[in-house]
């Protein structure tokens, strides 16, 4: 798929990208040039304190130091495929939610760094957990707990259609998670994310998107700071995002809800309670 910027900023999916998106000044698919020009204007650090960059991926094997998610701790170099749809929305997210972004990656070293590197491919649980966030992750936005328990509960039918009303006042999906903006790019039903809820006021959804977007980079930043988080997949709950009011134009009928090989029903052993935080 090219690059349309128009299209990305009509599409209600890639909402949260919006503000950084319409500041892309090429037609074209934007380069290493253009995105660390982004950082110019805004710079990021990661948690060392290094600066953020966004530099050519590097080629054959590597050492411990110089593989993606240590090179990015350690220097502060984010690889970045060319022409790359991917490592594109990678980038975007990091300059959309830069302390969550950060702190994603300062678990992953640590997670790296407790074990021996020559067993990077023994991922573990929590690398596992935060590897979803990352990729498929959505923040869901509540000021509602009996809506989040909706969601936690897979009750679509009634947290869509039947309280639909409520879900767009008192509930924000926001993607975080850069593969799944990748599938957003060709949306199918199936489609669907791992959502990390928290609780927020409803004043909340008064505010403009960029305090939003910035209150919600701090509070996903101070849950992972916690080491007692995001230790299981469990901690996360599924979301079937074209059943998000206005995500869809067939969730505009209560029939598109009866797909339970799309909106399945659930039922879990135990509720994490890392799952709605206030």
């Amino acid at each position: 798929m090219d690059f349309n910027r128009d299209y990305l900023l009509q599409s209600p999916i890639f909402a949260p990208l919006h503000p950084v998106i319409a500041t892309l000044k090429t037609e074209r698919f934007p380069g290493l040039e253009e995105l660390n020009a982004q950082l110019s204007a805004h710079p990021i650090t990661v948690q060392t304190g290094r600066e953020l960059r966004f530099v050519e991926q590097a080629a054959g094997k590597l050492a411990f130091e110089a593989q993606y998610e240590p090179r990015c701790y350690l220097t502060g170099e984010v690889q970045t495929r060319r022409d790359n749809w991917h490592d594109l929305l990678n980038a975007l997210v990091w300059l959309t939610f830069p302390k969550a972004k950060a702190a994603i990656n300062a678990r992953h070293y640590r997670a790296l760094t407790a074990i021996a590197p020559q067993t990077d491919s023994q991922r573990g649980a929590t690398r596992d957990t935060n590897t979803l966030l990352d990729e498929s992750g959505v923040i869901v936005a509540c000021a509602d707990d009996e809506l989040a328990g909706l969601l936690r509960h897979f009750q679509w039918r009634e947290l869509f259609w039947q309280r639909r009303e409520q879900v767009q006042s008192k509930m924000g999906f926001y993607l975080f998670g850069h593969g799944l903006y990748e599938k957003s790019l060709q949306p199918y039903i199936g489609m669907t994310g791992q959502g990390l809820l928290l609780a927020v006021e409803q004043e909340f959804f008064n505010w403009s998107k960029m305090q939003q977007l910035a209150y919600l980079d701090s509070r996903v930043a101070d849950y992972l700071a916690d080491a007692g988080h995001c230790l299981s997949t469990g901690e996360l709950s599924p979301v079937p995002l074209l059943g998000v009011p206005g995500w869809w134009v067939g969730n505009e009928f209560a029939t598109f809800y009866e797909n339970t090989a799309y909106f399945r029903p659930g039922r879990r052993k135990s509720v994490a309670k890392a799952e709605f935080q206030d």
